[in-house]
């Protein structure tokens, strides 16, 4: 039954202590949501050799069982939008988490290539539910002047997920056990179901079915002054007076056009880095490198997702210092420099040298490819594209750019193997390097710095017209 508006709401006080903890408890256990991720994208780069030579897939095989868990997770996303709005955020992660262990199960004990690809379109559904739920929660559960660091603390656990994941696949590597290492990853899924049940729901969900002191209750408890929580509530409430309105506004309003076509390009851009090449393929760009045995491959591997973490979590501490805009030209600069050379590399490799250093110079050029992802398109895409779209066209615009990441994430994830086969590897990455040249251009002409500007001036100066780089002025 729905709480009514009219009784007097109460606000508690609560000890500063205490709301540190609660705060520090809600951040990681959703952060954790994107650890589903991390771990997925992580474990199947270790696996997929091992998968390979005791089936013996072909390309388009292998392509189609790292790809498959993107197309569901392009379902699940467009899911998310309506589950998360009708269950709670709360019961969409636990959904989530849930599907996540079905997925990892099926995916271990699968007795063909057919089956496991089924199961990994269930780990993909539930990846993408966690995508769309968790970083909006977050967004609903933190201070608006610390936005960009809670998001990307997002980003962090993903980077994290792979970390852990490849730690795990090096274990297993030794005796090539890949079912172990697709299903030991649902122990972490099962821990994020326990921990949710602990969670508050988020505060703006529950003011949206008419539960203002359940609502005060949760922001109580994330403040230590009764006031701040009591104005938030109000801000709540004149923000769920405009109704989403997302694809009318979407036919109708050319500015809101503009908007959502920005956030879908820039997650075209993060994806079309080449980064999920790296990770999806580490061990076979490796092999490609130089470094033939199992062991050498998977201590690349580590090496590649440590650096990863280490790379974002000094962006989480700097992306509302340095900016957006900055943090992206720096990392497509950095990219296209750093797979440029390593196209070199590889024709210098193709054309029979055994120069010493040339294997060492790969490895060290897509460290650098990931360092450059990590400070820029890795959290920064997903900090603008929370932060662009109007009010009341938000979901809609979110959910247009989350799927988008998805379906071209499936494209990178379809077309890798292919691309070495028809282009050869040189070309590959010469490719990807063009395309981060490009990206440099694109970020130039349309993308805005929204560092430290209200989400109400981003929305005033969009529909003013104004150029997009510069609805953040």
């Amino acid at each position: 039954m729905m709480e009514n508006i009219k009784n007097e709401i109460i606000f508690q006080t609560v000890s500063a202590q205490r709301v540190k903890f609660i705060r520090i408890f809600v951040f990681v256990t959703a952060g954790m949501a994107g650890l589903l991720f991390g771990l997925d994208q992580g474990v199947i780069s270790g696996a997929l050799p091992f998968i390979t030579k005791e089936w013996q897939l072909d390309s388009h095989l292998q392509e189609w069982v790292v790809s498959s868990m993107m197309v569901g997770a392009a379902v699940g996303a467009i899911i998310a939008s309506k589950l998360s709005s009708g269950v709670g955020r709360k019961k969409s992660l636990m959904i989530g988490a849930a599907l996540f262990i079905i997925g990892c199960i099926s995916s271990g004990s699968a007795g063909n290539v057919t089956i496991l690809i089924s199961a990994r379109l269930i780990l993909g559904l539930s990846v993408g539910i966690a995508s769309y739920t968790a970083p909006l929660y977050l967004a609903e559960m933190s201070n608006k002047d610390a936005r960009g660091s809670i998001i990307s603390g997002y980003q962090l656990m993903v980077t994290v997920g792979i970390l852990v994941a490849f730690l795990s696949d090096t274990y297993f590597s030794y005796t090539g056990d890949w079912r172990s290492m697709l299903m030991i990853i649902a122990i972490p899924a099962a821990i994020l179901i326990l921990c949710v049940l602990a969670l508050p729901e988020s505060p703006r969900w529950l003011a949206s079915k008419g539960k203002f002191q359940s609502s005060a209750k949760v922001l109580s408890s994330m403040h230590t002054d009764a006031e701040i929580a009591k104005s938030e509530l109000n801000d709540i409430r004149e923000n769920l007076k405009l109704k989403q309105a997302g694809w009318e506004l979407f036919k109708v309003n050319k500015n809101v056009r503009r908007v959502v076509f920005l956030g879908v390009l820039l997650q075209f851009m993060q994806q079309l880095t080449g980064f999920n090449i790296i990770m999806y393929y580490s061990p076979k760009i490796l092999s490609i490198a130089g470094f033939s045995s199992t062991e050498d491959q998977m201590i690349g591997t580590v090496i590649n997702g440590l650096v990863f973490v280490l790379a974002t979590l000094i962006a989480v501490g700097t992306v509302d210092k340095s900016g957006r805009k900055p943090a992206l030209k720096r990392c497509f600069i950095i990219m296209a420099i750093s797979l440029f050379i390593l196209g070199i590399c590889f024709a210098v490799l193709e054309s029979g040298s055994t120069l010493p250093f040339i294997p060492y110079l790969s490895a060290g050029m897509t460290l650098l490819a990931i360092i450059g992802f990590g400070f820029g398109a890795g959290p920064v895409v997903w900090i603008l594209c929370s932060e662009i779209q109007p009010l009341k066209s938000r979901d809609f615009g979110i959910a247009c750019s989350t799927m988008t990441n998805w379906l071209s994430c499936t494209l990178i994830g379809a077309t890798f193997l292919t691309l070495l086969d028809t282009l050869g590897s040189t070309m590959t990455f010469w490719l990807y390097a063009a395309l981060n040249a490009l990206f440099v251009y694109l970020t130039i002409r349309y993308v805005p710095e929204t560092k430290g500007v209200s989400l109400e001036k981003i929305e005033q100066n969009l529909m003013e017209g104004k150029k997009l780089k510069d609805i953040g002025c």
